[in-house]
């Protein structure tokens, strides 16, 4: 650090941060929490709104700004201030993109109508109607051969003179930004009242030691607070007038800095509020030294619909992610010799209990904070467990409990900015969360017993039950869990026909056209042991058996039908869903060359396509060439469902099969049944064409699986820069994704396949089920 900053920190003194009040600092002009949601919402909107970024769009944005809109707005603020008016979509982007050049944006107001222009706060939506609809009026009278809209046809040749490269370059350089803001939970009220805390405590280390730092690097949390305030100028000139040149030491949004120059805010604001700088949704995601920061792990995804809410048997699941930081009390010395060989533990309260990272505290010091662990959490985890531990105990193995301190979610989500701080010993803790924000529903799909026509599992239970009356048919029979493992749908495919009797009758295989698959909602009804029905209808001869079944509402949601290769296809199947999935391949022994095609003739206006791999947000982290080499025979079980629609026509991934080990994760406004019936239909025509059972539909038990609660899939993710540093090499701290063969293998304690002897004649012998899946 610079002498000058070396100064400042001597001569600091400690402040809270909740504690500083206008007084201490400015006084902010404008409701930022309202104003940043409101931006927030903006910014998807231009996101998905391609046309927008089109160059004879945005020439004809910039000259409706700068010849019609300014000159308006110019003449609707003499004398008054910005009346209640919104421009359209078009010319706000470019106000929006102008006005985050504060320095460019206030002389180009000044040498053109020598006053700054300010915009209206206006954030409810009802307002935003009547301001857009208010606007459109006065714009009508104004100029009355100009349209409202922006009317330029995107593959126009005519060319529009460039009068301002300024603006345009403004609008060029913020084509993006939404990316960095994309986050679900930066819209929940709680982050933002945090984040404007935040955003007064950097004003206030801005004001009080400028002199003492080239650059301030604002956080993301910080740097979302100052681009809302800079996109209300005559607000921000007003609420800065004091800080003007000040203002211009912090680094932009798409800023490059040095190592040292964090650091130096970094320290500042240690030594001011004793606190860490970064906390959890709150990280420097800016580049150092030309190295883009490291990318998360977790793709936040933001939908305004859950489409799988309709079925009652899924559960949302809700991801948080968490930062963990640790430094020794005042006065302590970092090296102590009797505390040098004690290192930290972190468990988690509920859904991973069997997780423990250790830290060893050897660099920990008194000066300074250190992030320990940077994490995501479900919310259904509860909390965390920190430990300190000494080497040794019983038998000179293990080690002895010194201290432990608990943190629950709920208690955090009250405390001030997400943020609380604990002893234990004589370390000084602090952890920082987001709020819980739906995230990625995860299943997969467990083998069970074969089951009747009617749902009934086969047995001497539901024999017995029946009054002896043999049950009718014969399916294969799946359960799909969720993340928590509980049951969400019953899987049946449909393989035989007839009944068993003892010296008798014996199940035959049904045609190849009648082996549909069929899903049903809700979870299994057991009347002993582990011996039940499918959700559903009962068959109308099961009287007894029903008067002993709890009532269920659940019902078949989704079938498919296999069809005859044609011409276009060599495997094809119709779904309940309207959709129809055709499947080629070039070689009966290799998945290399499969390619899929789904239509829906339904929705012409949503493309749905089915790629091969892990794609998009699924592709995952930066490997070796060794490891790339083993990501390939990886990849070979999985497809990725990606959207095409009207807001996004590059694309999006909604969902990402593993037809081989039936694991699914997609997003809320993927339809879960459709993914289920994708998932089994390309098992079943991948089992046909290699004549082999490739999933595992032959197996026909459950397989006893790990405890619920001691490593629950998706319950826990590292961060990369954690995961670096940490010791454990557990699948189940990444995305499952990344590992998908270990983490499903994980989740059983045996995987396996039974033998045929174990099964009951009654079932059907292996003949009837090789037939039904492989020939």
């Amino acid at each position: 650090m610079s002498s000058a900053g070396s100064e400042i920190s001597d001569n600091l003194t400690t402040r809270t941060l909740s504690g500083i009040s206008e007084v201490d600092t400015i006084r902010l002009g404008v409701d930022l929490v309202s104003a940043t949601r409101k931006n927030i919402g903006f910014l998807r909107t231009v996101n998905e709104s391609q046309w927008l970024h089109e160059r004879p769009t945005i020439l004809e944005a910039i000259r409706r700004y700068e010849g019609l809109w300014m000159p308006l707005m110019s003449d609707l603020t003499v004398g008054a201030p910005p009346p209640m008016i919104l421009p359209p979509v078009d010319i706000e982007w470019v106000w929006f993109c102008h006005s985050l050049n504060p320095v460019r944006y206030r002389q180009y107001c000044e040498s053109r109508f020598s006053k700054l222009i300010g915009k209206p706060a206006i954030f409810d939506e009802e307002n935003e109607e009547y301001a857009l609809m208010r606007c459109r009026e006065i714009w009508e009278h104004k100029y009355p051969y100009e349209p409202f809209e922006n009317e330029v046809d995107s593959d126009s040749e005519n060319p529009i003179c460039v009068t301002n490269e300024d603006i345009l370059n403004e609008v060029k350089r913020q084509r993006f930004l939404y990316s960095k803001f994309s986050e679900p939970y930066m819209c929940e009220l709680v982050y933002l009242i945090a984040a404007r805390q935040r955003y007064k405590g950097f004003l206030y280390i801005l004001q009080k030691f400028s002199d003492g730092c080239s650059l301030f690097v604002p956080a993301s949390d910080i740097q979302l607070m100052w681009l809302t305030h800079l996109s209300y100028p005559t607000v921000y000139a007003e609420d800065l007038k004091d800080m003007w040149d000040d203002m211009g030491k912090v680094v932009g949004v798409w800023g490059n800095v040095k190592a040292k120059d964090v650091e130096e805010t970094k320290k500042i604001w240690e030594k001011t509020f004793d606190l860490p700088y970064e906390k959890a949704g709150g990280g420097l995601a800016l580049e150092f030294d030309g190295i883009a920061s490291v990318k998360p792990p977790i793709f936040w995804n933001v939908s305004d619909t859950d489409v799988n809410s309709k079925y009652k048997s899924m559960l949302p699941r809700f991801l948080l992610e968490v930062c963990i930081f640790l430094k020794l009390k005042s006065g302590m010395k970092a090296m102590q010799q009797d505390i040098k060989c004690d290192f930290l533990r972190l468990r988690m309260v509920r859904c991973h209990r069997e997780l423990k990272l250790g830290k060893p505290i050897s660099n920990f010091s008194h000066n300074s904070w250190l992030k320990v662990w940077h994490l995501y959490c479900e919310f259904g985890t509860k909390g965390l467990i920190l430990e300190l531990r000494h080497p040794g105990g019983a038998c000179f193995k293990g080690s002895t409990l010194q201290g432990t301190v608990e943190f629950r979610w709920n208690n955090l989500l009250r405390a001030p900015s997400l943020t609380m701080e604990r002893e234990i010993e004589q370390f000084r803790v602090v952890i920082s969360i987001t709020p819980p924000v739906q995230a990625q529903y995860l299943l997969k799909c467990v083998p069970d017993r074969v089951t009747d026509d009617s749902g009934a599992m086969i047995s001497d239970v539901i024999l017995r039950l029946n009054r002896y009356r043999p049950q009718e048919g014969r399916w294969l029979s799946r359960t799909v869990l969720d993340h928590a493992g509980r049951e969400c749908f019953v899987v049946r495919i449909r393989v035989g026909g007839g009944f068993w009797r003892r010296g008798g009758e014996t199940p035959s295989a049904v045609k190849w056209e009648d082996r549909i698959i069929e899903i049903r909602e809700g979870f299994w009804s057991y009347v002993a042991g582990s011996i039940g029905r499918a959700p559903g209808l009962l068959d109308k001869n099961l009287n007894m058996l029903s008067s002993l079944l709890p009532s269920s509402t659940e019902k078949v949601v989704g079938t498919a039908t296999p069809k005859e290769a044609t011409a276009e296809c060599q495997a094809a199947w119709d779904f309940s869903t309207g959709d129809e999935l055709m499947i080629n391949w070039e070689s009966s022994s290799s998945t290399s060359g499969l390619k899929f095609t789904l239509k829906n003739a339904a929705s012409p206006d949503s493309l749905l396509v089915l790629l091969r791999g892990r794609k998009m947000q699924y592709q995952g982290r930066e490997l070796s060439e060794v490891e790339k080499e083993a990501e390939e025979e990886d990849d070979e079980g999985f497809v990725t469902l990606i959207r095409f629609t009207d807001e996004n026509p590059t694309g999006k991934a909604t969902a990402l099969l593993n037809w081989k080990l039936l694991v699914i994760e997609l997003l809320p406004e993927e339809d879960a049944v459709l993914a289920l019936l994708l998932c089994f239909s390309i098992l079943r025509s991948i089992s046909e064409m290699r004549k082999e059972d490739v999933g595992g539909l032959l197996i026909r038990r459950r397989i006893k699986e790990t405890k619920l609660g001691h490593r629950d899939w998706g319950s826990v993710i590292l961060h990369p820069s954690s995961l670096s540093s940490s010791s454990s090499t557990s699948p189940y701290i990444q995305p499952w994704y990344w590992n998908a063969k270990a983490v499903m293998a994980a989740s059983t304690d045996n995987i396996r396949r039974p033998p045929a002897q174990n099964y009951s004649p009654a079932e059907g012998g292996d003949k009837l089920y090789k037939r039904g899946i492989i020939k």
